[in-house]
């Protein structure tokens, strides 16, 4: 039997270590997908729409640091994969997407199903390329292999369904393609600069991103001999919080308190490996020093006083010769006892409120967070799930967190959980599932169930779209729009073959989670949260407790002051007013 190019593409990919490739079959795909079928290694990981498998393709990616594969058919099969693909490429995850295509000669005749995929993927992608003939194969393959691996983001390969059956033109074996290792740190004059500005000062905090990953000791070592606070910015909570003394926590619109002090309070600011978005969260007078592995991405939030292109890793292993041991802890232990009086007061706020009903969302994170496995993987849905995750799970080092925290995408929970449980089968996977979000994919469901993965799902069910609610109180607004009549989630879970359990009071949540983790299966619990629960960020603006304090006469003023009264009786509503 002769060697087709879709052959040859699957051959390449199981090079690259590929074990499985999310998505949904389709005429165009044929070609691609029986040759899957023929080869028998490679699992074709199937999903009910392609956004997921785009998203789970991220989740794998994220989580083996290696190339995961997505594919989608011509047209709106294809057109599926691109919110995923944004959040995978803002993610800086490798991952591959083979775009089927209408039949070539047909292209540009507004053919049934056509579309410019080469066009339409160039913004959520680091390559993106038309196959318009069966010769650019398998050279075309490699390029958008290496450019993912590489540059971490994803490669986009668009093949008309014809050509995947054509024969093979053959080329030699290239090595596998994976990601080449290497040292990369700046030259040995920055370094001293560097280290001039760092012990040339008493006051130097640092702040960590998802670029301190790998980089653990080398981190906890510059924060020792600085005598530095550390504080993280969301993604970087994983590889930074565990067995850290000099943790302070996290700062943003998520953050604590303690973290945007220490960094308002500091005279040098060392960021590391982060893209901390919030301007408004940098400090006003601080001199900074920026390390990242990209040099265009050095200034891009606020200006730096020398920008050092390198890996964290690397660049703190040349760095920490060159810096004199600090023995003034004053801003450390201040840093510090802040910091400890935000986390009690938050732990405080979860413990408390474990008795009332409606049930706290604070709660439910504490008890997630408590009956978890050390290796457990945590996913949460953008919006208020993310908040619970950031403040209340604790990574120790064997634990993961991920999520669409870049490019901040509703529904993402679920078709991420099933990348992660597909990686790792054996591995505890726990989403917490915003009500919105699950109901925005909820066919994934049925992923769960076809595949047999025992991902755990938690819904924070509280019929409304909350954080976009609480967008709207800070500015001002009424809430409008935002109320979701759901269904009983946990009945939907068991109609469609999970294990699922509702939740309405607190003594029944750890019953039910442990049930759900203990079970040998997919499972949902449904808990049905406190709705009027805000989320406040550690630094409140002028602007901010004006759009409340307009949002509050508005609300009065329609009619809905009960509402209002049930937001009042909330600590942190009281604490804007302060």
């Amino acid at each position: 039997m002769t060697t087709t190019v879709a052959d040859t593409i699957v051959e390449i990919v199981k090079d690259a270590g590929v074990k499985r490739v999310y998505g949904l079959p389709g005429d165009s795909l044929n070609g691609f997908t029986d040759a899957i079928r023929r080869d028998g290694e490679i699992a074709w990981q199937h999903v009910r729409h392609e956004e997921a498998a785009a998203f789970a393709a991220a989740a794998e990616a994220a989580l083996t640091g290696e190339l995961a594969v997505c594919a989608g058919s011509c047209g709106p099969g294809n057109l599926h994969l691109i919110n995923g693909l944004f959040d995978a490429n803002r993610s800086r995850v490798p991952v591959l997407a083979i775009a089927a295509q209408i039949p070539g000669p047909e292209i540009g005749s507004g053919y049934f199903q056509e579309t410019h995929p080469q066009e339409m993927f160039r913004e959520c992608s680091v390559f993106t390329e038309l196959v318009s003939m069966p010769e650019q194969l398998p050279r075309l393959l490699e390029i958008a292999i290496r450019t993912a691996v590489e540059r971490r983001g994803v490669a986009v390969l668009v093949v008309p369904g014809e050509i995947f059956l054509h024969d093979s033109v053959g080329r030699r074996k290239s090595a596998p393609i994976t990601y080449a290792p290497r040292v990369t740190r700046p030259v040995d004059s920055q370094l001293q600069v560097a280290a001039d500005l760092l012990n040339g000062t008493r006051k130097v905090t640092i702040l960590g991103g998802a670029g301190t990953e790998g980089a653990h000791e080398e981190l906890i070592a510059i924060a020792a001999k600085l005598k530095a606070p550390v504080v993280h910015a969301l993604r970087g909570k994983e590889f930074i919080e565990y067995d850290n003394p000099y943790d302070v926590g996290m700062t943003g619109l998520l953050g604590f308190s303690s973290g945007y002090r220490a960094m308002e309070s500091c005279e040098v600011l060392l960021m590391l490996g982060t893209d901390f978005p919030y301007q408004q969260f940098y400090p006003s007078k601080a001199k900074i020093i920026q390390v990242d592995l990209r040099g265009e991405q050095l200034g891009r939030r606020t200006p730096v006083d020398l920008g050092l292109v390198g890996s964290v890793k690397d660049t703190i292993q040349a760095l920490l010769p060159l810096l004199d041991d600090h023995t003034d802890r004053k801003h450390l232990d201040t840093s510090l006892t802040h910091y400890a009086k935000a986390r009690k007061g938050l732990d405080e706020r979860a413990v408390n409120d474990r008795n009332r009903t409606p049930i706290h969302p604070q709660y439910v994170a504490k008890l997630i967070n408590d009956l978890a496995t050390e290796d457990a993987v945590f996913i949460p849905d953008v919006g208020s799930p993310v908040v619970w995750a950031a403040r209340y799970l604790h990574m120790g080092g064997g634990r993961r967190l991920i999520g669409s925290f870049s490019h901040g995408t509703m529904a993402n929970a679920v078709p991420h959980a099933i990348g992660a449980q597909s990686a790792y089968p054996d591995r505890q996977v726990i989403a917490l599932a915003g009500d919105g979000g699950l109901a925005m994919l909820l066919g994934e469901l049925l992923t769960l169930r076809q595949n047999a993965l025992p991902v755990k799902i938690v819904v924070f069910n509280n019929s409304s779209l909350n954080f976009v609610e609480l967008e709207m109180k800070a500015a001002g607004f009424v809430n409008f729009g935002t109320a979701l009549d759901n269904p009983n989630f946990a009945e939907v879970a068991n109609a469609v073959g999970l294990f699922g359990q509702r939740v309405e009071e607190p003594d029944d949540l750890e019953r039910a989670l442990r049930a759900a983790f203990e079970h040998d299966g997919p499972a949902l619990v449904d808990v049905v949260t406190a709705q009027q629960e805000l989320s406040i960020p550690p630094s409140i603006t002028a602007q901010q407790v004006k759009g409340f304090t307009l949002y509050a006469i508005r609300t009065i003023l329609s009619g809905r002051g009960d509402e209002l009264m049930e937001l009042a009786d909330t600590n942190v509503f009281r604490r804007l007013f302060d």
